[in-house]
């Protein structure tokens, strides 16, 4: 298969009605951090486990199209014994990979951040996509305050993101392109609205700059949210922001948008996700990419005991479900019960 027909016959297994992508890539610190909320000793058995469990969900392919793996996962056999990359194939899930080596201080821009990975990607991709790997995804991390993110912070990441994408598909690889607005702090919804915009208009510049091709790509971006410290806002505000932003900067030829959940919590994911899919026909498909929002529920039940295995796998389902009828607008708080 050429290069141009991986990287379409990919996009059209990811981007499907009514199905997300569940980020399940976190880094060694951030699945302690997981594990330590619900008593579990962060082990590589342990990370072997619990993922095992929620890939192996039944009927977990009928929401989930793609999973975003880290690399020790890529690794793995599952508890059946069967590579990590063929027991999702075999939900008809799409195994995916995290590329990114994480952030740093950007030197000489005191407060921002710059994310690290580029070297020696090349051959990583190519060891990813023999382990059955057809996508992956590199995160850009954007401070806000009244003088952040900088200029040379947003351009310096808009590259980054370029760079890595435009490697991904000389590969057949589809490259998520994730500029992630943080959610810490006390700005208004305004502010983040100014921000994403700049950021993200950034980030096109770069790729077209890098002869990437937009029809090939899914964008991962915050939706646009007050700071955590501030009074929330409507599912109904977030998503009018939201969509004003995307309609200025990004392109119709993106086939997906899979929004990042943020530090929002499980239900005000799913709310916002589902108010932001019912304000009419729009260029993109607007899908969903979380991590803690859609497994929060299966790690509590979990707990480290594959005897509550089916609580497990019935919690992840659950949220997954609910998330994929918000891609259709068509959730409904009284669904939670």
């Amino acid at each position: 298969m050429s290069v141009q027909n991986e990287l379409r016959s990919t996009i059209q297994d990811l981007v499907q009605p009514g199905k997300g992508i569940l980020a399940a890539d976190e880094s060694h610190p951030t699945i302690a951090k997981r594990f330590k909320a619900v008593n579990v000793e962060p082990t590589e058995d342990k990370r072997r486990e619990y993922r095992s469990l929620i890939f192996s969900t039944p009927e977990l392919g009928e929401f989930i199209s793609g999973v975003i793996l880290f690399e020790e996962t890529l690794g793995q056999n599952s508890l059946d014994n069967l590579p990590m990359a063929k027991l999702l194939e075999s939900q008809g899930i799409v195994p995916g990979i995290k590329v990114d080596k994480g952030k740093k201080s950007l030197i000489n821009a005191p407060g921002d951040e710059i994310t690290y990975g580029l070297d020696g990607l090349d051959d990583r991709l190519e060891a990813y996509k023999n382990q059955g790997a057809r996508f992956a995804k590199w995160r850009g991390v954007y401070n806000i305050a009244d003088t952040l993110p900088s200029r040379a912070a947003m351009e310096a990441n808009a590259e980054m993101l370029a760079r890595y994408a435009a490697l991904c598909q000389a590969m057949g690889i589809v490259p998520i392109v994730e500029p992630e607005v943080l959610i810490d702090g006390d700005h208004t919804i305004e502010r983040s609205a100014q921000v994403n915009e700049s950021v993200i208009a950034e980030v096109f510049n770069a790729l077209r700059r890098h002869r990437v091709q937009l029809e090939s790509i899914i964008l991962k971006p915050s939706m646009v949210t007050p700071g955590k410290a501030c009074a929330k806002a409507s599912p109904e505000a977030v998503a009018e922001a939201t969509l004003r932003v995307f309609r200025n900067v990004v392109p119709a030829a993106v086939p997906g948008i899979s929004f990042l959940s943020g530090g929002q919590t499980p239900e005000e994911a799913t709310l916002n996700l589902n108010a932001l899919n019912s304000l009419g026909q729009l260029p993109w498909h607007l899908s969903f990419s979380y991590g803690r929002a859609l497994q929060e529920s299966a790690q509590k039940a979990w707990a480290g005991n594959l005897n509550n295995s089916s609580e497990t796998q019935s919690a992840m389902l659950k949220r997954a479900r609910l998330n994929g009828l918000a891609t259709k607008g068509q959730y409904a708080p009284d669904m939670e019960d």
